[in-house]
């Protein structure tokens, strides 16, 4: 039995490349379409590059690894994700056209074998999460709150993607706290970056106070985070616009069906929070005016996405959805630019 192409895929390198054996499983973990690893992952690298850029640090190895680290976190924790969603969405997704012949709905893969692949994509995870400092780790493992509770919103809401927003942007937040406690520790006087003990496996330390952060410290990303959120509400409503007359079909809730004829304003105003926030979280940081010059290209990316934006034309919805992933690397890139400060 051959795998053929799902609807939303396009060309991908699953459909061309993989053995056919592995083909249903790369499916579940959608990484036939890597659009989703890239909207996860973005939040991550520019909480890292954020908290790199407030307090000047520059790349060094433990550094290089948050980047890598978090790539390979995502891959893997938005595999589980799909997985775990398309077990709880089983029955709907045998029902709508664009997902009836995803490997659990189409019989390729069973429900235990899919809880089989969450578990292990999971445990490989928490490796990676250990390697981070505690409040990251925290942080990790509160997420799995949010990512469990994703996939049953769209039951009892009209705004499931504020909360995929809440789950997907939460990677700001962590990668934020990964990073920020070397940055902060590289501009400490010796003594004290010393007694700076960040990571679990640390021995507590040796002298009568021990150094701790301010919650003050983490504002950057907490804003940050909120523009995040808006950012994913705008673009998973444009994607709703897929399955718009399917989901009132079988009955299940989306920001673009709450929205309607409003869906293209309701855009708008959840991008212009989004490029709002995301300018407060580079002011708060006290990034450099490079900084800005990205901004203006973000949110003009943003701004584009709506002008093109026509509720009838689900082609061009995906389309746009897709083109995130380029708003989100101008983000990335601002914050990075943001870390160059000129003398004066």
């Amino acid at each position: 039995m051959t795998s053929a192409p799902l609807p939303d895929a396009g060309a991908n390198w699953v459909d061309r490349h993989a053995p056919e054996g592995l083909k249903p499983w790369l499916k579940l973990g959608r990484f036939d379409r890597p659009i989703g690893i890239w909207l996860l992952l973005l939040p991550g690298w520019q909480g890292i590059a954020l908290a790199m850029a407030q307090y000047g640090k520059a790349p060094r190895f433990y550094e290089l690894w948050l980047f890598v680290g978090f790539g390979i976190g995502a891959c893997l924790m938005r595999a589980a994700g799909c997985a775990f969603n398309d077990i709880v969405d089983r029955d709907f997704d045998a029902r709508v056209a664009r997902t009836a012949m995803r490997p659990i709905p189409s019989g390729r893969i069973s429900v235990k074998q899919a809880w089989a692949f969450v578990v292990g994509c999971s445990l490989i995870s928490l490796l990676i999460l250990l390697t981070l400092p505690t409040t990251a780790i925290l942080l990790g493992v509160g997420s799995l709150a949010l990512v469990a509770a994703y996939p049953f919103m769209k039951r009892i809401t009209w705004w499931p993607q504020a909360w995929l927003g809440l789950t997907f942007n939460w990677g700001a937040l962590m990668g934020f706290a990964a990073a920020l406690p070397l940055a902060a520790a590289a501009i400490l006087p010796p003594d004290m970056a010393q007694e700076f003990r960040p990571f679990f496996w640390q021995a507590p330390p040796l002298g009568a106070h021990a150094v701790a952060l301010v919650w003050q410290a983490y504002i950057p990303a907490l804003v940050l985070y909120a523009g995040g959120v808006f950012w994913t509400l705008g673009y998973d409503t444009v994607y709703a616009l897929q399955d718009i007359e399917d989901d009132a079909m079988v009955g299940v809730k989306s920001s673009a069906r709450r929205l309607g004829a409003n869906v293209r304003p309701g855009v708008a105003v959840f991008y212009a929070l989004a490029a709002i926030l995301a300018a407060c979280a580079g002011a708060a940081a006290g990034l450099g005016p490079l900084f800005w010059i990205g901004f203006v290209a973000y949110a003009g990316h943003l701004a584009w996405q709506v002008r093109r934006l026509d509720a009838a034309a689900p082609v061009l919805a995906l389309a746009i959805f897709k083109s995130n992933r380029q708003a989100g690397l101008i983000l990335l890139a601002a914050v990075v630019l943001g870390s160059l400060h000129f003398p004066s």
